[in-house]
């Protein structure tokens, strides 16, 4: 294992010498001072890691001293179908340069750094580790139009990253082409999102396997709660979330 890592790190060092990264949040070099490889030394503390207490539903930090479990302002009235939900970061700063990055720049090598801040979260990790991570699907024009579902892409990156059993299940697909969600409010968003996604033809569902939805970011979480739906028609039974970011 140390010698894996230090051909990666051997490999790193040529790469960044050839081709300078540069940060995408303040646009300055990126050296090998920075655990991140687009993301800068100075900005990298910027990244806001969720660390528990947090609520249950979202996974959005609690700040402050808190009693018991509730739910926060959040997920206050989702009537989740899931579980539990995770989230590693927030998502403001250089993590929602990394998003938007991924989303609308065609930026598929920012996936290193998402997958490496969700596998060096304890809170996301460890709750992601051995399960059966299911991305939230993109409306087939929606694909053709990006080129890719941005968060198949982060499921197998971080499952990749993650090992032990995790895997990746594209169990969904979305059947109907909504609007844009980006200015809903959550009564809005959620009868958008009315019948908009189900279970993948030839999809079988093991009640005793554990899936945990993923996608980018948590706003409303209308949309996992739609996904959740559906797999749970469908027959699973540990439905759980989680995303990068929650904002």
């Amino acid at each position: 294992m140390k010698e894996r890592s230090g051909w990666r790190g051997l490999g790193r060092a040529l790469r960044d010498v050839i081709f300078p990264p540069s940060c995408l949040h303040c646009g300055g070099l990126v050296t090998e001072a920075s655990p991140l490889r687009h993301v800068c030394a100075a900005c990298e503390p910027l990244i806001l890691r969720v660390e528990p207490p947090a609520c249950p539903c979202c996974g959005h930090p609690y700040f402050g001293e808190t009693i018991g479990e509730r739910l926060c302002v959040h997920c206050e009235g989702l009537a989740p179908e899931f579980h539990e939900g995770r989230t590693a970061v927030l998502f403001r700063g250089p993590a929602r340069a990394l998003v938007h990055t991924l989303k609308y720049r065609h930026g598929l090598f920012v996936l290193e750094d998402m997958a490496e801040l969700i596998a060096t979260s304890p809170h996301a990790a460890d709750f992601l580790r051995g399960a059966t991570l299911v991305p939230v699907p993109l409306h087939p024009r929606k694909e053709r139009e990006r080129g890719y579902n941005q968060t198949r892409e982060l499921a197998r990156a971080v499952a990749a990253r993650l090992g032990a059993g995790t895997g990746v299940a594209g169990l969904l697909r979305r059947v109907a082409d909504t609007q844009t969600q980006t200015n809903l409010d959550r009564d809005q968003r959620r009868a958008n999102l009315k019948n908009a996604f189900a279970l993948a033809p030839g999809v079988v569902i093991t009640s005793d396997s554990r899936y945990v939805l993923l996608d980018d970011v948590f706003t409303t979480g209308s949309t996992l709660n739609a996904c959740a739906a559906v797999l749970r028609r469908a027959g699973a039974v540990n439905v759980d979330v989680c995303t990068f970011g929650h904002g």
